[in-house]
Order: C-alpha cells, then structure tokens, then sequence
C-alpha cells in the first residue's frame, strides 16, 4: 500500500507538471472560473430587465395613468405611448417588448362595477420576459386599480398576501447564475481534462514508457484523478472566494469548506467518468464528440435550471445515477439555504458511490486498453 501511494504521487505530480506545461489548458482553467463565470452571471438575465412597454391608452384617467406610472425600473426601462396603428410595426420591428392597450371609460366602467377588458400584447420569443413579464404586468394592474378604486368602491380585501423570498430576497439571478456556472465549469473541465490526459499519453507515445513502469492501472488512474481533481478544487475555491463574492458581491450562506469537501467527491465521479469515456476512443476529436453529449446531458438534467421533481417519474428514477444531480442538490443546500453535513450527508455518500463504480468500470476498460496497447 504505501508503494501504491508513491507511485500514485510521482505519478500524479508528472500530470501536474505535464498540465502545467500546457499553456492552453491553463488559460482554459483560469477563463472558466474567472471571465466566464462573470459574464455569464451579469449578462444572462432570466428574470425581467428593462423591458420596453408601449401602452396605447384610450381612457386618459387618473387611473391609466397610474397604471403607466407603475411599470417602474428595473423590471420595466421605459414605457412609450403609442397609437393602435403603430404597435404591430413596432412590435414586428422588435422595438417594443409589451404592448398594453388600455381601453375608453377604464375607470368609469370600474366604477359601475363592469368588466373592461385589458389588452396585453407580448412579443414571446423572449420567452423568459414573456412570461414572467406578463405576471408582473398584471399585477401592477391589479395593484395600482384596488389603490385607486377600493375606497371609492368601499370594499376592503379580507386578506392581505405577503410574499417574502427566501435565501434570495431580491430575486437577483446573478446569484443562482454565478454559482450554477462554477458547477458547469466543474463538470466539463473535470470531464474534458483527465480525459485529455489520457488520450495525450496515447497520442504522444507516453503510454508504452507507462507500460514498462512497475506500475499498474490503477495507479496510473489514481494519478490522473487526483492532480486534475486537485486543480480544479484550487480553482473552484479561488473562484467563489475571488469572483463570485468579491468581484461579484454574492453571499455564500454556507461553509465553503464543507462545499469544497463535496466538490472532492463530485471529481471522483466526474474524473472517473472522463477517464472512462477516454478509454472507448482513439484520438482527441473522438473524444471531445462523445464528451460534449455527455456533459449537455449531465448539465440540462441535472436539476439547475428545470427541478428534477418536475421532469417524468422514469426519468427521475434514471437520473439518480447522474453525479451532477446529487451535487447541484448539495451546493444549492450548502451555498444558498446555509445547510450543514447532517442534511448533505445522502448527497455526498452518493456521489462517493457514484465515483467508485465510475471508476471501477473505469479501470476495467483502462486495463483491456493497456493491454491493447502492449
């Protein structure tokens, strides 16, 4: 045992010299966790921002133009009156996301207690705007016309809804995107890199210097999973501590230790996972098309952005042996709710699982490829 582990050292200290080397795949670490998981996290937007809303009002009341007055920043960035005519050419020329087409005699059919009808026009193919837009629209209809009319109506609400957001009281996006991007970056590069590495050794010839080592496959695995495990755990934890809370000012609820602990044993799975993928192709390109299927898949199912609970009943049940479901269950729970090892145990007892039969199916392939190879 104590062979193994300083073979599975020297070993894994060559890969770290090895990726070291390799100015492209160093630049590729440092973009994902820095650039890229600031651009994404400030420049994709699921909620609604500075939505352009043309409003066609025909009543002139005190009551429309509240209605106006209410589509406020920064769900909302300027409200343009328009007549009937010009909406369609607006809205076909993208300049217009909502149109609100406010009907004649609005507040005086309120008033006798009729039911006008509210015109609302929504360009769908921003879908995230369309459809949550929609529900803020509404609402500040709803809002602005029961402050104006109630007391004139002389009716009273019997009850009164507060809503409070927890973890997230802002509803800020940039906070579930910075950290739901790190995730990504996790499983790709940990995918892509000691899959690389393997598929390096064969194309450079390396793998038969190997073969004549006393060492074994188990060995020469170990090694590739602990330095490329080791450097994006580096990564990882530089990045929540350099980007996602200096840089972009998210609060991270939890322990980050306990996160990085986690993280250790989702790169067990995922490295594993890339060696095996590694083993059943020949060249680099060969590789990169079989990863890039295996990583959408991990990444859109993983629960992220559409909740597993959601998604069919076969499906879920398929899914748990999906790594990147477990952990993006246990950063969410660490990260955003503040949860401590007794509520992510489950989560990280599977992903150790996971990564070792990972490996083990791993191994056997590694083998009958050094074999090949001889």
């Amino acid at each position: 045992m104590r062979q193994w582990l300083k073979n599975v050292f020297r070993l894994g200290a060559k890969e770290l010299a090895s990726f070291m080397a390799d100015k492209v795949l160093l630049g590729l670490i440092i973009y994902c966790f820095t650039l890229s998981i600031y651009e994404v996290a400030t420049g994709v937007e699921t909620g609604v921002k500075n939505a352009t809303v043309a409003i066609v009002d025909n009543d002139h009341s005190i009551l429309s133009s509240r209605i106006a007055q209410g589509l406020l920043p920064p769900e909302f960035g300027r409200t343009v009156l328009m007549d009937r005519s010009q909406v369609d050419a607006a809205m076909d020329a993208g300049e217009v996301t909502f149109s609100l087409d406010l009907p004649s005699r609005l507040e005086a059919d309120l008033l006798r207690r009729h039911e006008p009808i509210v015109q609302l026009n929504i360009d769908a193919t921003a879908m995230t705007q369309a459809g949550l837009g929609s529900v803020y629209v509404q609402s500040i209809i709803q809002r602005e016309t029961a402050a104006l009319l109630t007391p004139a109506l002389e009716t009273a609400q019997p009850i009164t809804l507060v809503t409070r957001a927890l973890f997230n009281p802002n509803l800020e996006s940039m906070w579930f995107q910075s950290v739901m991007e790190v995730i990504r970056s996790v499983t790709i590069l940990s995918i892509l890199l000691v899959g690389a590495a393997v598929i390096r050794e064969r194309e450079h010839g390396t793998i038969e210097h190997l073969l004549v080592m006393p060492v074994t496959a188990s060995e020469i695995a170990a090694a590739k999973i602990w330095a490329n495990g080791l450097v994006i755990l580096l990564a990882v934890g530089l990045s929540l501590l350099l980007v996602v809370q200096i840089m972009l000012d998210v609060p991270i609820h939890g322990s980050i230790p306990l996160f990085l602990g986690g993280t250790a044993l989702y790169l067990f799975a995922t490295t594993s996972l890339g060696i095996l993928l590694a083993t059943v192709t020949r060249s680099m390109p060969q590789f990169g098309l079989l990863a890039i299927p295996v990583f959408l898949v991990l990444d859109l199912l993983s629960g992220s952005t559409t909740p597993v609970e959601s998604m069919p009943d076969g499906l879920q049940t398929v899914l748990q042996a999906s790594p990147t479901v477990h952990f993006v269950k246990l950063a969410q729970s660490i990260l955003f709710r503040g949860a401590g090892v007794e509520t992510v145990w489950p989560q990280m007892l599977l992903l150790a699982g996971l990564g070792f039969v990972f490996l083990m199916v791993a191994l056997s392939q590694f083998r009958s490829m050094l074999a090949r190879s001889q």
